[in-house]
């Protein structure tokens, strides 16, 4: 085989210009779809994260007023406790009858208080989930595409 010479590699006179101008065409083409593609990933992926971030919002919002009326009817049914327990006292007529109204009274409270904790606590739970169920969803959609890449 014989080696090229300095002038032969070099000749100015090789080069051609519309092989030049083919080529550079078609990365300049290669490119623009490339381009276009990557654009178009990242507009759905921002729409994708639009969504996400709205149902996450919505869920938070309509889980924030549910423990809102929870709370406010806890409210209500220990405030009426408390107004029929002091309608109670006012018609004791010994100590003894005191005593046994008030254990009573404190007993029954401290059963609705686990009671309601228990129930707040499950709604937090349930609201909890529900909010993070539109980021959990994406999350394992942006997962199984990288699975399948």
């Amino acid at each position: 085989m014989a080696t090229p010479k300095f002038d032969d590699v070099f000749s100015f006179s090789s080069f051609d210009p519309s092989k030049f101008s083919e080529s550079f065409r078609e990365i300049a083409e290669k490119s623009m779809s490339q381009s276009k593609d990557a654009f178009s990933k990242v507009k759905e992926a921002s729409e994708d994260a639009t969504k996400t971030i709205e149902a996450t919002l919505e869920k938070a919002q309509a889980g924030t007023v549910e423990l809102g009326l929870k709370a406010i009817d806890t409210m209500r049914t220990n405030a009426e406790s408390s107004l029929s327990h002091l309608e109670a006292l006012l018609g004791v007529k010994s100590v003894s009858e005191l005593i046994e109204l008030q254990t009573s009274f404190v007993r029954k409270q401290a059963e609705v208080a686990v009671d309601q904790m228990k129930s707040m606590q499950e709604m937090s739970r349930k609201v909890a989930e529900e909010v993070s169920k539109p980021g959990k969803e994406a999350a394992e959609k942006v997962a199984s595409i990288f699975k399948a890449a």
